[in-house]
Formats: C-alpha cells, sequence, structure tokens
C-alpha cells in the first residue's frame, strides 16, 4: 500500500492495518480505522471527526456504492479512539444517517446530516460518548427538515449565541446531479433542545440559476459557515466545474436572524475550491485555515475537480488571499489515489484530520480515486510552526 506523505519532503510512508487476515503496512503518522476491500463494492464516504469533552476522539463515515444500501437507507459507522488516534473501535452503527458530521455540544456529542441522498435532513443526539444515539422518527426527536436535501461533513459553528450549518436544497427544476442544489442555512440557540424543529430556524434558498454563475460552474455545495474579519456571517461554497479555471469559491452572506441569506457575485480564488473542503479560524494565529486537495495545473488533461492525490495546508488573514504552507499527503497518481473530504479540528498545538482515502489493498488498486476503501486518521503536529512556511510547488519527483 504506497502512500506519499511530505512532511519536509517527499518520502513514501504506509499504513499500519489487518484486515481478513493480511497486513497493510505502518506509516509514523498515518493510522487505517477503518477499510472496506474494494471487491465488495462498498465505499467509504463522509468522514468526520470530533474530539468529547474527556479527550477521547470520536470518527465516522458512511458507505455509498452498488452494494451499499444508501438508496434506501443511509449507513453511518462510528469509531472511537482512547489513546490519541493510535487504535480505534467502532462503538455504533447508524440506519438512516448519511452525509453527515460530528460536532460537540454542551458535553454532549451530535451528528448531523441527511438519512440518505437527496432526503430528510435529521440530527442525533449522543449522552454516552457515542454508543448509543436517539432516533429522529419525529419533529420533536431530531427530524429537522423533510424533502429533499444535501448535505456533507461541513462546520457547525457557534456565534452570537446560536448554531449555524450550512446545507443545501435539493429539489428543483432540474435533477442533474449538482445543477439541483441550492444554497441555505440553518441555525438554533445553543441552549435550545435541538432535536426539536421549532427551535431551529431555516433560511431562504439560493439556486445555481438564481445566482447566474455561468456556465463554467457546475454547481454550489457543502459550504462553510465562517465569521469574517468584519464579524459577518458568510457561507463559503465550493464551486464544481468540469473546464479548466483557476478554483473559485462562492461566498454568500448570512442575515443576523439567520432567516435570509444574499449573493451579491462575490467569488474568492481559493486553492482546493472545486472539492469538499473545511475552513476553521484560529485566535491564536488570527488566520482562517484549510486543508485542502490543491491543483497545481500538472494535469491539464483532467478537470480541478477530479485532483485529489493531495492534502496541503493552506490559511488566510482575510478570507480573500491564501497561502499554501505545507503538503501534507501526496501521490503522484491522480486515477487510483486520493485523500479527500478532509474533516480536520484543533488538539492543541496540532491538527488531527480523518480522511476517505482512496489506496491499494491485497486486490491492487482502489475501485477509483473516488470509491474510497479507506478511512484514515492523520495528525499534523505544530500546526502554527507550519504556518510560518511557505510551499511554492507540490511538485514530487
Amino acid at each position: 500500500m504506497k502512500i506519499f506523505f511530505v512532511i519536509t519532503a517527499c518520502f513514501i510512508g504506509l499504513l499500519t492495518y489487518i484486515h481478513d487476515g493480511f497486513a497493510i503496512q505502518p506509516s509514523h503518522d498515518g493510522i487505517v480505522i477503518h477499510h472496506i476491500p474494494k471487491n465488495e463494492k462498498r465505499y467509504i464516504g463522509s468522514p468526520s471527526i470530533c474530539i468529547l469533552p474527556d479527550g477521547s476522539y470520536l470518527a465516522s463515515h458512511d458507505e455509498f456504492g452498488p452494494k451499499s444500501n444508501e438508496p434506501r437507507c443511509g449507513t453511518t459507522r462510528i469509531y472511537k479512539s482512547v489513546d490519541q488516534g493510535k487504535s480505534w473501535k467502532r462503538i455504533a452503527t447508524l440506519k438512516g444517517q448519511y452525509m453527515s458530521n460530528l460536532f460537540v455540544l454542551h458535553g454532549d456529542v451530535y451528528i448531523i446530516g441527511t438519512i440518505r441522498t437527496h432526503s430528510n435532513f435529521v440530527i442525533r443526539r449522543s449522552t454516552d460518548g457515542g454508543k448509543t444515539w436517539t432516533i429522529p422518527y419525529s419533529p420533536e426527536t431530531g427530524l429537522l427538515l423533510e424533502g429533499e436535501y444535501h448535505s456533507a461533513p461541513v462546520p457547525v459553528i457557534e456565534y452570537k449565541g446560536r448554531i449555524w450549518r450550512a446545507l443545501e436544497y435539493a429539489t428543483a427544476k432540474t435533477y442533474n446531479w449538482g445543477e439541483r442544489y441550492s444554497a441555505m442555512v440553518i441555525s438554533a440557540p445553543v441552549n435550545a433542545d435541538l432535536l426539536n424543529r421549532d427551535n431551529w430556524t431555516v433560511s431562504n434558498h439560493i439556486g445555481r440559476e438564481d445566482a447566474r454563475l455561468g456556465d463554467n460552474f457546475q454547481a454550489w455545495l457543502e459550504g462553510n459557515m465562517v465569521v469574517s474579519p468584519s464579524g459577518k456571517l458568510v457561507n463559503i461554497l465550493r464551486i464544481n466545474t468540469f473546464r479548466r479555471s483557476s478554483e473559485k469559491a462562492a461566498v454568500i452572506e448570512v442575515s443576523k436572524s439567520g432567516k435570509k441569506i444574499s449573493f451579491d457575485g462575490t467569488l474568492i480564488s481559493l486553492p482546493g475550491a472545486a472539492k469538499k473542503f473545511t475552513i476553521r479560524y484560529d485566535k491564536s494565529t488570527s488566520r482562517y485555515i484549510s486543508l485542502v486537495n490543491y491543483d497545481d495545473g500538472s494535469h491539464p488533461e483532467l478537470s480541478p475537480f477530479r485532483i485529489r492525490n493531495n492534502v496541503v495546508l493552506i490559511s488566510s488573514s482575510d478570507l480573500k488571499t491564501w497561502e499554501i504552507h505545507k503538503l501534507l499527503l501526496y501521490n503522484p497518481d491522480v486515477v487510483n489515489y486520493a485523500f479527500q473530504y478532509i474533516d480536520w479540528v484543533f488538539d492543541g498545538d496540532d491538527i488531527i484530520f480523518v480522511s476517505r482515502t482512496s489506496d491499494d489493498e491485497k486486490a491492487g488498486h482502489a475501485c477509483s480515486f473516488h470509491n474510497a476503501n479507506y478511512l484514515t486518521f492523520h495528525r499534523l503536529k505544530n500546526y502554527r510552526e507550519a504556518l510560518s512556511q511557505r510551499l511554492d510547488s507540490i511538485n514530487c519527483k
């Protein structure tokens, strides 16, 4: 199993995991949480991670593919580590949970997302560290929105006494992937019962066609709730494009009440913006940070959304100008390898993150770069030191 990790230079690293009697060799900073052999035709999706109040980690992923149950009822699996990510144990399996993220509030852990692709939007709570979860069978127990919605493991943030999250309304004039997605935001008071639909405020939704993004942009989706340097609440969305162009993200403004969102055409150049990304603000450095799949232009034959063979640390002081600091994961093969849908959190001086990873297994390559066969855990040590570096090229020869 060949994974290329870069810390100060490029070198080959290997992960360790035992599955069905064969060994996958180790790396010093990458751990396989779960592996699904490609011949099972079920693939790893939607990685998410959080840190519990006692310091243990929770990670989650869902499953997609022809042999998954996703078209009828999504499946999400929950894993726990009590040794800072060195080892993991599955502690729960949730039926009817998909495209979801974990977050912690007032000592409890929540998971929020859809029940399958383009479906009801739900939230669950666990009061025992992720072992058991509530069931969202009614508007009083976590069934927040009914209809066709789209989601991903995107940030939940606290701001001015409320929690905020982005998602997409997926009922539109067209049923083509991506084109049907309309941006929207939900929010609730931090001290409210989050399982009760009545406590949530739902914004209007803005469709791709209403935003007049043009033919170059196939879709906007998987938005990040962020507080701008001026104190405004914004939703920064991935823009999916099939054409060769610089990667850009869309910036939607959110009203103080959360009832109104608006788009004035603002786009920002953001490395990796054609793929899912997570932006978080670091108070200690006064910078916005993300871990992205950067397209350096070395594969002009491919659309930017296909470039997922690397993970790069980037940051910005103003959400407009982004610096590339460090290459964290890399493989020169963009067809068979990927580290994608990165979700991450601060852990003291470090950043910990999980990846939907396509890599070698006993039967050979993964099914494809997109159809991942691993959920992997990684740690970037001393991220503030890494922010002092600047990377001009990610090519490793």
